[in-house]
């Protein structure tokens, strides 16, 4: 009765690659620059380089647990827990 695609896991697994996605857009804000006044901080490390592969990593992430399937054992226990 309980077939669903995902489980628990799955599920925290996903949310914390959206948190790293927004921690990752997150860093790539800022203020950027205008006509009247140019910024560097537009071009810093953190904006071009760290920021972009983080919410990568955090994609990569949710393919991950979109794709993880439980294994055989745990698909095990979760039916005799139910089974009782």
């Amino acid at each position: 009765m309980d077939n669903f695609a995902f489980d628990k896991k799955n599920y925290i697994m996903l949310a914390i690659g959206m948190l790293v996605v927004i921690i990752g857009f997150i860093l790539m804000a800022g203020a950027g620059s205008n006509e009247s006044a140019f910024n560097p901080d537009i071009f810093s490390a953190t904006r071009i380089k760290v920021a972009p592969l983080v919410s990568l990593a955090g994609f990569v992430f949710i393919v991950f647990a979109i794709l993880h399937r439980p294994s055989q054992r745990e698909a095990d226990e979760k039916n005799t827990e139910t089974d009782e």
